[in-house]
């Protein structure tokens, strides 16, 4: 199963994700982790995604698909893959052609998103006030197009993520078992 998450920050995908991973025995792979491990690097693409990522704006389509593509040639994501980050917009879910299954998006309001955000302990230098805004605004111009157009390949599932990640998970499963067994 090729399963990718949606959802704006905050929304929970990396809770959903660690938690799918091990019921469905797949490997869970964060594109927001892999940028801001490669951040980390003294090199001049790394310089460049820290700056990028410090200022909440998306990578470009050419750097993510490249980055992101390369990540899914290794041999543990052959059998599929829980993605989270990635599409996150319409250029690269059209570019990833093939490469789902089923999406997962998790439903959660800007005001829910920033509660949580707000909550919880973090060394991300990449989620002060300003940045986290300016995500959430691209969020709504550049990947809620992307749950419309997985929507029309009818591999798009809608969850309420403002439950509790319990009921989260068992909104998900329950949808993700329903369709992989029919």
């Amino acid at each position: 199963m090729k399963l990718v998450l949606i959802g704006i920050q905050g929304a929970g995908k990396s809770t959903q994700g660690n938690l799918l991973s091990e019921r469905y025995n797949l490997p869970y792979l964060s594109s927001g982790h892999i940028f801001r491990e490669m951040a980390k690097e003294k090199t001049k693409l790394g310089r460049w995604l820290k700056e990028t990522l410090n200022a909440g704006a998306l990578v470009p389509d050419d750097t993510t698909l490249e980055v992101v593509l390369t990540y899914l040639e290794k041999p543990e994501y052959e059998a599929g893959y829980i993605l989270d980050g990635f599409p996150r917009t319409v250029p690269q879910a059209e570019a990833f052609n093939g490469g789902v299954d089923q999406v997962v998006y998790l439903a959660v309001s800007d005001r829910e998103a920033l509660w949580r955000i707000s909550g919880r302990v973090s060394d991300r230098e990449d989620e002060t006030l300003s940045a986290i805004r300016k995500r959430i605004e691209l969020f709504h111009e550049h990947t809620e197009p992307v749950t419309q157009y997985y929507k029309s390949q009818e591999k798009l599932c809608i969850v309420d993520g403002e439950e509790t990640v319990e009921e989260v998970f068992a909104a998900i499963t329950k949808q993700l078992d329903t369709i992989h067994t029919s």
